[in-house]
């Protein structure tokens, strides 16, 4: 859906689309050449956009990718639909925690392993939030109001584990 309402805003080529997507929406995790053109080509396909000039290149001709109205309709729609709240009541935090309390091991370890991690990443968030754009600083907060909820919820259930415990034991 990125790559296409990429198109929305204007033709692309391949190479534009991924150049942007990775601008705006990949911090650290690039987006891969062989994705960009497996989900245009089924775009394409699925009559969302169609290829508009071609342009000869040093290696293969550049193709410049064109929305169609019925992927412009698709992109408004999901831009409309709220996005699912999160999260789910099913979480690998809480499952660790249950299986080691079921098990008999000491979950209040694993969940201090884990409050340090999350401290780590929340250090490294900050930095980019200091040191980035405003596009970097909008997904720092975003990934830090998200880790503090998690460090309130490993608090709030080291202070519950005995009861816990026995609910689980049971």
């Amino acid at each position: 859906m990125t790559l296409l309402g990429l198109l929305e805003r204007e033709p692309s080529h391949g190479y534009d689309l991924k150049r942007d997507y990775d601008a705006f929406f990949s911090r650290g995790k690039p987006l891969p050449f062989g994705q960009v053109y497996a989900t245009l080509s089924r775009l394409a396909r699925d009559g969302k956009i169609v290829i508009g000039e071609v342009e000869p290149g040093e290696g293969p001709e550049r193709k410049r990718y064109v929305i169609t109205e019925r992927g412009a309709t698709e992109v408004e729609s999901w831009l409309t639909e709220p996005v699912a709240a999160e999260p789910n009541l099913q979480t690998v935090l809480f499952t660790k925690v249950v299986l080691a309390l079921m098990l008999g091991r000491p979950a209040e370890d694993y969940l201090d392993r884990q409050r340090a991690a999350h401290l780590v990443r929340m250090k490294e968030l900050t930095d980019i939030k200091r040191s980035g754009t405003l596009v970097d600083a909008m997904l720092a907060d975003h990934g830090l109001f998200h880790l503090e909820a998690d460090l309130h919820w490993i608090d709030t259930t080291v202070a519950r584990l005995d009861a816990l415990a026995k609910a689980v034991r049971k």
